[in-house]
């Protein structure tokens, strides 16, 4: 890997919760390191107010964030990983991504989809947020210098799997 940061694009379907929630995760905790963004194949246009709630509420950053189409990332920044966090966007046809970055699933239950009264939803999105957060803390002690490509691929995989047989 390079002494750049690395950038790093977290899929979702509608870029509304998961995905912004890895974004600012990484972010804050990758500052200098990575360079995370996020997009969706089929974007709502607005972010999740429980997101930004759930970001507040944890001390993280929590403006600037909209939903938007992974067709703004065609050709620029050049990736070097990409995760997606929902089950339907690991089922699409992505797009082709230029320099061949590293992929990876990490499904996380949408906590958008709760149904509920507010401590529901906000406990759904404080959950969704502690998973990421767990999976982004092992990617961050991964000695990503010294991995080759597959055995980065085969770890950044693992660690979507163990994340979720907790």
């Amino acid at each position: 890997m390079s002494t750049r940061p690395l950038n790093v694009l977290f899929l979702c379907t509608g870029n509304s919760a998961r995905s912004i929630l890895a974004e600012a995760i990484l972010n804050r905790e990758g500052r200098g390191r990575f360079r995370a963004f996020s997009a969706g194949s089929n974007p709502t246009g607005t972010v999740n107010p429980w997101a930004i709630h759930t970001l507040d509420k944890l001390g993280y950053p929590a403006e600037g964030y909209r939903s938007k189409s992974w067709d703004e990332f065609a050709k620029e920044p050049q990736f070097d990983l990409i995760f997606t966090v929902c089950d339907s966007a690991a089922a699409e046809t992505c797009p082709v991504w230029p320099g061949r970055p590293v992929s990876a699933h990490w499904g996380i239950p949408d906590p958008a989809a709760v149904e509920g009264n507010d401590a529901e939803k906000a406990a759904a999105f404080l959950d969704a947020f502690r998973m990421l957060k767990r999976r982004i803390d092992l990617l961050l002690a991964l000695p990503l210098d010294s991995l080759e490509e597959i055995a980065l691929r085969q770890k950044l995989q693992a660690i979507g799997q163990e994340a979720d047989a907790r």
